[in-house]
């Protein structure tokens, strides 16, 4: 099984949009929506179109991840950084290595443009096999309540969290 990852383009919008579907929907803690969050983010200042990444399987889109653009927020600084939301994979791929490859494939491609972190909630037994640690080990707070062992980030490049420090910023299309 040859898997081929690729920026995502405008033909694959629909594709993308029904895989994410897909993907989420028996998953318990989603709200069922995240490919309209995708939508909203691909036309909002927040998207980089090298971070929309698809994966395929003989031609087939079997895999999407996003990251797109935040701030880090302190009373004296605003860092930038990155949101990985969401990695999609159509259930009948999942456990084959593909959402991986999409992390790790994002993670390069965002530190090639420059970026030096990446910020997530997600699975805390999951995200830390790529170097992910505890938000709050650096003093990096959510702008909403969720439990600190799924508000996870990692440093793309050595010192890239270095005084690092605040409020997540997410851009309005989080929550329209």
């Amino acid at each position: 099984m040859e898997i081929t990852l690729r920026q995502e383009n405008k033909n694959d919008f629909e594709s993308v949009f029904q895989l994410i579907e897909k993907a989420f929907e028996k998953e318990e803690y989603s709200d069922h929506k995240e490919q309209f969050l995708v939508e909203r983010l691909r036309n909002s200042d927040a998207f980089i179109p090298e971070l929309s990444i698809v994966a395929e399987i003989d031609n087939e889109i079997v895999g999407h991840i996003l990251f797109t653009k935040l701030q880090i927020k302190n009373e004296s600084q605003i860092f930038p950084s990155l949101a990985l939301a969401p990695v999609s994979v159509l259930p009948e791929f999942q456990g084959k290595g593909i959402r991986s490859k999409l992390i790790l494939q994002g993670h390069e491609m965002a530190k090639s443009l420059g970026y030096k972190s990446v910020i997530l909630l997600g699975h805390q037994d999951y995200y830390p096999r790529f170097g992910y640690e505890l938000c709050e080990k650096f003093n990096i707070k959510m702008p909403f309540d969720v439990p600190a062992e799924n508000c996870m980030v990692i440093a793309l490049t050595e010192d890239g969290l270095k005084d690092v420090n605040g409020e997540v910023v997410y851009p309005k299309a989080f929550f329209e």
